[in-house]
């Protein structure tokens, strides 16, 4: 029997948020209700709180032992390996339907949901990769890891808003995860802003103050991919899934991390 949501405590929510989109076993401190998890991208930005921490730290510390490119490359693997390329399966599956859909949302649906990855899949990931490495490696390690800790739970709270703007593209039984996700109350909206905001506060105070980092850019470029992402999708189906979160998430921290370099 499925528990409702309101009845759920506030920490079971959030522990839920960490199950699902990490592979630590965060599950063997207490399995939170399934109703729970209709309510994870309300906490994914504390999720990046967690990921852009650790990705940060090997960035910095990491670039005191080895070269800074394999700092870096290290630090891409470590959040690879602690969501289990959640996000990254996302962002191939969205350009493989996407790609090979055409104009037919059904035919993009089915391709989205086979587990193969296809061509548009492979070369969106190689682009990707090569972009977020080549930005994050034209930053010093001190500013890369800022920018890292505060662009991981920008862009998840920016991503997040998907769901806000757009219905369920399938149903809750045809779903890769059979999670529907609810849309944000007024206190969840203005608990995922301030998660996604608060991590920023280093890197606009030392970038604005040393006179480096265009704060206004910055904060708004990310808003600007997310809105044409959205215009992209609802043309094409009418509607989100979780490869979609997924991918607009890595598409927009990309646009954050181009950014800071581009404006420096």
């Amino acid at each position: 029997m499925e528990v409702n949501i309101d009845n759920t405590k506030w920490y079971e929510r959030i522990l839920a948020a960490f199950i699902f989109f990490t592979r630590l076993p965060f599950w063997r401190i207490s399995q939170p209700p399934e109703s729970c998890y209709k309510t994870v991208v309300e906490h994914w930005p504390l999720v990046g709180w967690l990921t852009g921490s650790i990705m940060a730290a090997i960035i910095y510390f990491g670039s005191m032992v080895f070269p800074y490119p394999i700092a870096l490359l290290l630090a891409i693997v470590a959040r690879i390996l602690i969501t289990g390329a959640l996000h990254e399966d996302g962002l191939a599956d969205f350009c493989d339907g996407f790609g090979g859909g055409g104009n037919n949302r059904e035919r993009v649906l089915e391709i989205m949901k086979d587990s193969r990855i296809g061509t548009y899949g492979v070369l969106g990931l190689i682009f990707y990769f090569a972009l977020l490495y080549v930005a994050l490696l034209h930053l010093q390690p001190f500013y890369a890891a800022l920018a890292v800790l505060g662009g991981d739970a920008y862009s998840k709270m920016v991503a997040g808003q998907i769901i806000m703007f757009l219905p369920y593209a399938r149903t809750e039984q045809t779903a890769k995860n059979h999670t529907v996700y609810r849309k944000f109350s007024p206190v969840a909206g203005f608990s995922l802003f301030a998660q996604g905001m608060l991590p920023l506060i280093p890197l606009l105070y030392i970038g604005i103050t040393e006179g480096w980092l265009r704060w206004d850019l910055t904060i708004f470029v990310p808003c600007l991919v997310m809105y044409f992402l959205y215009l992209f999708i609802n043309r094409r189906l009418h509607g989100y899934t979780g490869d979609c979160c997924g991918a607009m998430f890595l598409l927009i921290e990309l646009s954050f991390y181009l950014t800071i370099t581009c404006s420096r």
